[in-house]
């Protein structure tokens, strides 16, 4: 979108600066969007500031409730990439030893009372989160592939191509060109992937949300009310990884 259409903006709402993105397209009406970034208007081209302005303040109070509401989320930890770190796979914790040389990454699998390990390498130029984030991303693929393959055997559908997405909104998607997952899934227990891959498999068979689409999900995934309610919990909790930075050096050392 043109920077000329999209822009930041702050108003005072209740008593409240509140920030929010203001998004111009050829659409008849004013709209409310509140979301991990925050507030976003979508107004018509020809819409004046004015009118943007009182449509916040007309919905003032369910602005301030909702921004509220995202704020007492959790927020995903950010893990700084470095020999040692534990961070979550498939559910269990996951060690990853860490060290510089060729890029190289082979999966441990536990030993009795021992987390599994990633053993990682990678060059002094790359990014040791950048190199985490795709030996993550290349686990998660092979997981993912071998799920779709056991439920579209069980339901009787052809399995389709499976690729990885990081969509915002979207754990996954189904079309005629394949499944999208997300691939931040892996950290999640075996179960709640599951519950994402047979609700995308069975889209091959209901491409809605019919009673009988859920009924066949529900064929798959048993507790289905409960493996979503813990999907909509810990997706929100998903690591983010982040590079060790040097603090500078101590003038007093």
């Amino acid at each position: 979108m043109s920077a000329a259409l999209r822009s930041e903006h702050h108003i005072e709402l209740l008593g409240r600066p509140v920030g929010y993105r203001l998004r111009r397209s050829a659409r008849r009406t004013l709209g409310l969007t509140i979301d991990g970034r925050g507030l976003s208007v979508a107004a018509p081209l020809r819409a004046p500031q004015s009118a943007v302005e009182a449509f916040l303040r007309a919905n003032d109070q369910w602005v301030i409730d909702k921004l509220a509401t995202l704020a007492a989320r959790p927020r995903p930890a950010e893990l700084a990439v470095a020999d040692g770190l534990h961070f979550p796979l498939l559910g269990a914790p996951c060690r990853l030893a860490l060290t510089r040389g060729r890029t190289e990454s082979r999966w441990v699998e536990a030993g009795e009372g021992a987390p599994a390990q990633l053993q990682m390498r990678c060059t002094t130029r790359q990014s040791p989160a950048d190199c985490l984030r795709r030996a993550l991303q290349a686990r998660a693929l092979a997981y993912f592939e071998g799920r779709v393959a056991e439920f579209a055997w069980r339901i009787g559908v052809p399995v389709r191509p499976v690729s990885l997405t990081r969509a915002r909104t979207r754990w996954g998607s189904c079309s005629a060109r394949g499944i999208r997952l997300h691939w931040r899934l892996i950290h999640l227990p075996p179960e709640i992937i599951d519950y994402v891959v047979a609700h995308e498999v069975a889209h091959c068979v209901h491409m809605n949300h019919s009673p009988r689409f859920w009924a066949l999900v529900g064929q798959i995934v048993p507790d289905l009310a409960g493996v979503r309610a813990r999907l909509r919990t810990l997706g929100r909790t998903l690591p983010d990884f982040i590079d060790v930075v040097d603090a500078p050096p101590s003038l007093l050392d």
